[in-house]
């Protein structure tokens, strides 16, 4: 007798939850993302994922964004805006650029998974280095941190390693590799104020990236999902 006045009322909540939608171009992040920003955020908002792993794959194999990926990443958001989406969230460093340009056209908040990363890495010093596993993310990353940099008066000099092979690992579901690739990747690097960890995949070797290094490490799940919770306290 209590099952539907129960039912009822649990769908009554859901109607009132805030919304997120999480726009993924791998499936490990996709695998891991929510459970990390629920851990923050807690159970009272609805989260929704849209995996869209073509939009990297085609950049990868063709070396461009293309018009068509543009108008495929702008029908993912427009998902996520019929799916009446109070913050939308593109955990895809690759995909920041255009993330950006559709801002003014979207009416909730469109974060990209590197926002406030990028505005961090240039408060360390003048040297940085940004470490990718696809090719990719490295222009999207370095576009935004020279942003960045210039929005807040600094000069900068940002060097760059990638390791294709990590990211090949990592969708061959073989992480033991893609981890130990990336971490001898950073071995490499020396002298710098700081490194970026370009992708959201590589976002668990903080840490050891950092004790490799010795120099202050981003990566940008952490951060991004403070702004998440920083931009639900905002909502009305």
């Amino acid at each position: 007798m209590t099952t539907v006045p129960l039912l009822l009322v649990s769908n009554r909540e859901v109607a009132h939850m805030k919304r997120i939608v999480l726009i993924h171009t791998v499936k490990s992040v996709l695998d891991s993302f929510e459970k990390q920003l629920r851990s923050v955020i807690g159970d009272k908002v609805v989260i929704n994922n849209i995996l869209d792993d073509f939009l990297v794959t085609d950049f990868n194999d063709t070396g461009h964004f293309s018009p068509e990926n543009r108008r495929r990443l702008e029908n993912d958001v427009e998902n996520a805006m019929l799916a009446h989406a109070d913050i939308i969230v593109a955990t895809c460093s690759t995909i920041t650029p255009t993330i950006t340009a559709l801002r003014p056209f979207v009416s909730v908040p469109l974060i990209a998974i590197d926002d406030e990363m990028c505005r961090q890495a240039v408060r360390f010093g003048d040297t940085i280095a940004v470490l990718a596993t696809a090719q990719s993310t490295v222009e999207p990353t370095v576009s935004k941190i020279t942003y960045e940099a210039a929005q807040a008066g600094v000069d900068i000099e940002i060097e760059t390693a990638v390791c294709p092979e990590a990211i090949a690992a990592l969708r061959a579901n073989q992480n033991e590799r893609h981890d130990t690739l990336v971490l001898q990747m950073a071995e490499k690097i020396t002298g710098k104020d700081a490194i970026v960890l370009a992708q959201a995949s590589m976002a668990h070797l903080e840490g050891q990236v950092a004790q490799l290094c010795g120099c202050k490490t981003l990566s940008s799940v952490s951060l991004c999902i403070d702004q998440i919770a920083k931009t639900l306290k905002e909502l009305p």
